[in-house]
């Protein structure tokens, strides 16, 4: 809600005329200072999605050990069910992965950087951690499932 309410103040600044130098510098700078304040909030949304599934990369490495554990100790498992864990144990292995490689390639334009082109990456960034975020809490809870079965 925040951004959007200082884009909607940035809008109103942008559709007042400038009325001379000295103001229009005093504009320019204003404006300049709500966009890096919209995209900080921005970019603090996208970490606090981060901090929120970070934590979470212990419990994927954690099924994925008590899926592999079940595999090991059952010798005799049905080919289905050892396929179905296995499967499993993949995407517990993706969901991870997808964490790592959006850290990975994370790597926010610095202050002196065009704003757009700030905001449009914290825009693109922002979807890309929401998709890590799902991608996570899905296979968590279908893995869980998996692993509560006999």
């Amino acid at each position: 809600m925040k951004p959007f309410l200082f884009a909607s103040f940035f809008l109103m600044l942008a559709a007042c005329g400038k009325t001379g130098d000295k103001s229009g510098h005093l504009h320019d700078d204003l404006i300049d200072s709500l966009t890096q304040n919209a995209n900080r909030a921005l970019y603090d949304q996208v970490q606090d999605i981060h901090d929120e599934v970070m934590p979470r990369m212990e419990d994927l490495y954690n099924l994925k050990k008590e899926l592999q554990e079940k595999i090991a100790k059952t010798p005799g498992m049905v080919a289905d069910r050892k396929k179905e864990l296995e499967d499993m144990i993949f995407h517990l292995d993706s969901a991870s992965n997808a964490m790592m490689d959006w850290m990975h390639h994370f790597n926010p334009l610095p202050d002196s950087t065009d704003q757009e082109k700030a905001r449009e990456y914290l825009e693109t960034e922002m979807e890309g951690i929401k998709k890590v975020r799902d991608l996570t809490n899905e296979t968590l809870e279908k893995a869980k499932s998996i692993a509560s079965k006999k």
